[in-house]
């Protein structure tokens, strides 16, 4: 692969995750090798995406590293040890030029809850392999790593059905 870029998703949005698994997909048609992080996310609960991509492509690895619920308060002991053991495994994937593409999923949130540090988001931009593209997702992306990145694409919410009192829907928001 070409040099890798670093790409942003971000924004109060609908999609983020939905890209970036689109840009896996697109990656995925022309033989490319992908792994997927997902902070706070967790395997007893999937997303249809990682459902999809699971049956479809089960070569591809997807690593989630949370306790599958939203974090409003203080992150407990549990929350932030899952966050440091998953940062460790993204770290080396990252660094290690084995991945035309790694995708961290939710890292921002995970960044604006206490999960993990703004150093630690740098120290994946700066110790990505020259070929491998890095792809962070999530509402609230530090304006430090905005400018860091080659492509930022923030999400606008515009309109949701949420203000209308419709709840997320399987299949479509999951």
């Amino acid at each position: 692969m070409q040099k890798g870029l670093v790409e942003v998703y971000t924004g109060d949005g609908k999609g983020k995750t939905t890209s970036a698994f689109g840009l896996v997909l697109r990656a995925l048609g022309r033989g490319k090798k992908v792994i997927i992080f997902q902070f706070i996310k967790s395997s007893t609960s999937p997303s249809g995406e990682v459902i999809a991509l699971r049956k479809a492509f089960p070569e591809v690895e997807i690593i989630q590293g949370g306790s599958g619920r939203f974090i409003t308060t203080k992150p407990t002991e549990e929350d932030i040890a899952l966050a440091k053991a998953l940062y460790e495994r993204i770290l080396l994937a990252v660094s290690s030029g084995r991945y035309d593409i790694v995708v961290v999923d939710e890292i921002f949130p995970a960044y604006n809850v206490g999960l993990i540090t703004l150093e630690e988001i740098i120290g994946l931009i700066e110790r990505k392999a020259e070929n491998t593209e890095l792809v962070l997702t999530g509402r609230g992306a530090p304006e430090e790593i905005i400018r860091l990145s080659h492509l930022v694409t923030e999400m606008r919410d515009v309109k949701h059905p949420y203000r209308e009192g419709i709840k997320a829907r399987i299949g479509i928001e999951y």
